[in-house]
């Protein structure tokens, strides 16, 4: 890895999926959160050629959100983490954090997240 590296984050990514294992989780669905961080080297040019374009990393986070049901965030994070690793050669290496705010939990939680970390070998 190249000393001169950076963190690209994309924080708070909020979309309404139908994820979960019980059967009102996946008919009504929930608002479900993603965090990415990226690193990759840094542009040696001012030009979008040279980095990560995180437009398409949202692009590409929304689809898989959204294109199918998991009923295990853990299950979703590592394919957000794959599909990212797979498109984004530039990316070195990268966590995804999947937030499941409103879990159905019988006391009072505020949040349930999976982290799912890559590393390019």
């Amino acid at each position: 890895m190249t000393d001169r590296v950076g963190t690209i984050s994309l924080l708070g990514m909020e979309f309404h999926a139908y994820h979960g294992v019980h059967d009102y989780e996946t008919e009504r669905g929930a608002r479900f959160v993603v965090d990415v961080e990226l690193t990759a080297a840094a542009p040696e040019r001012d030009t979008l050629s040279q980095t990560v374009d995180y437009s398409r990393v949202y692009r590409l986070v929304a689809h898989e959100m959204t294109a199918r049901t998991y009923k295990l965030i853990e299950s979703l994070a590592s394919r957000i983490a794959d599909a990212v690793m797979e498109s984004e050669p530039l990316v070195l290496e990268l966590m995804v954090r999947v937030h499941k705010p409103h879990a159905p939990l019988a006391g009072i939680v505020r949040d349930v997240t999976y982290e799912q970390r890559r590393v390019r070998t």
